[in-house]
């Protein structure tokens, strides 16, 4: 089993915690890594994308010239696809690029980012992160405690508000909650900050 200090939210040691090793000592599946990566990736594009097919662009309802007799080329419509101003043939239309995996691979993708931070000594375990009321300069002043001046991903309790409006507004820090621990932020971010709680619900559910 392995072991990480537990610190304070002042930057002092709490102490040691015991960590589950099916969730932060497993082999990283980079395949697994990827793939979950690129779904999310995919999930996030708009997919607005949208040009007019030769149905939907205004004119071209008569023929341009009789079908014989002129020498030119048969032409039904001004509006065909190769006319200046014609329709866009098989053109991009809205639509969703999301897909979904398996919940084992998106599962064993999660423990192997996790891991991956955990062996290059990435992971910081905290008590807790307490705040009386949303304030940004007192999240900076954890931040120096616990000497993290690098991108960091920060995980807490579902519940703790004054936490996630106090973190949410600097640059280098992505505060989520612990049911919203991703892949993409786990490889985004340089280092990760997990609350003793945030920690534990984690083990709860990927173990």
């Amino acid at each position: 089993m392995a072991n990480v200090k537990l610190f304070k939210q002042d930057g002092s040691q709490a102490g040691e915690i015991t960590l589950n090793d099916d969730v932060f000592a497993i082999e990283p599946n980079e395949q697994a890594m990827y793939d979950v990566i690129l779904m999310q990736r995919a999930s996030q594009r708009q997919g607005t994308h949208s040009v007019k097919s030769r149905g939907e662009v205004r004119g071209g309802g008569r023929k341009p010239w009789r079908q014989k007799g002129t020498g030119r080329a048969r032409q039904g419509s001004i509006r065909s696809p190769q006319w200046v101003g014609g329709g866009r043939a098989f053109g991009p239309t809205p639509r969703s690029y999301a897909f979904k995996l398996p919940r084992k691979v998106r599962r064993l993708a999660l423990r192997s980012a996790l891991s991956e931070k955990l062996a290059n000594d990435n992971l910081i375990v905290v008590e807790g992160l307490n705040f009386e009321a949303p304030k940004t300069k007192a999240f900076q002043e954890v931040l120096a405690n616990l000497n993290v001046d690098t991108k960091v991903l920060v995980v807490v309790s579902a519940d703790n508000d004054n936490a996630v409006l106090s973190g949410r507004n600097l640059a280098n820090v992505t505060i989520v909650d612990e049911n919203n621990v991703n892949v993409l932020a786990l490889v985004s971010n340089e280092k990760v900050i997990m609350t003793q709680a945030a920690l534990s619900k984690v083990e709860e559910v990927l173990a």
